[in-house]
């Protein structure tokens, strides 16, 4: 029976967020950030991707470093894999499993950092780009859920939310790991606080 209460929503936001909240899951997010604040650091880009809610994510985390989050400071170089006339050709042209890929495959260089996100870890797509990413030499961090799908046996590094439930309380916690992630960058880079 669906439960209609709003309370009953943010109570079970709050539960999941609170189970997500670990020193490991903690630790792993400030080491995704260090791995991406090198890759700036050395004139390397951030490429992010995923489907539907997570596409926002990854356009959400790519305005983020290059526009400004909490200070003022330089552009940093990331991309979200979102344009519609890239994504409508290549999907036409060889499948939809492969937009990701084929951007990873023209546009990647050795030294870039990939965020990967997928709550289920399973979305075809956002594999085929990890797969990829990893035979150019380019670092995969992936944000999932549930038990982490097959894309978390890719990831250089795993930031997984261990719900079982709804998609939807999973992109909660994925926004609050996306704002940690620019936060801790700019911090790094930028010594804002």
């Amino acid at each position: 029976m669906i439960n209609p209460s709003i309370e009953a929503q943010f109570e079970e936001m709050i539960t999941v967020l609170r189970r997500f909240s670990t020193p490991d899951n903690f630790a792993r997010i400030r080491k995704a950030a260090g791995v991406m604040a090198q890759a700036i650091r050395s004139g390397q880009k951030i490429i992010s991707c995923g489907n539907g809610g997570s596409m926002a994510d990854a356009m959400h985390f790519a305005e983020e470093l290059v526009g400004r989050y909490r200070g003022d400071r330089p552009a940093m170089p990331a991309v979200a894999i979102s344009d519609p006339s890239y994504l409508s050709c290549v999907a036409n042209d060889y499948g939809y499993d492969e937009v990701f890929s084929r951007y990873i495959e023209g546009m990647g260089n050795a030294g870039d950092v990939l965020l990967a996100i997928s709550t289920s870890g399973n979305s075809p797509n956002v594999l085929h780009a990890a797969i990829t990413a990893r035979t150019k030499d380019i670092y995969v961090i992936g944000l999932t859920g549930n038990s982490g799908g097959a894309l978390g046996g890719i990831c250089d590094i795993e930031i997984r939310v261990p719900h079982q439930g709804s998609s939807d309380r999973i992109q909660e916690v994925h926004i609050k790991v996306i704002h940690s992630l620019v936060y801790l960058i700019e911090c790094e880079l930028w010594q804002l606080m």
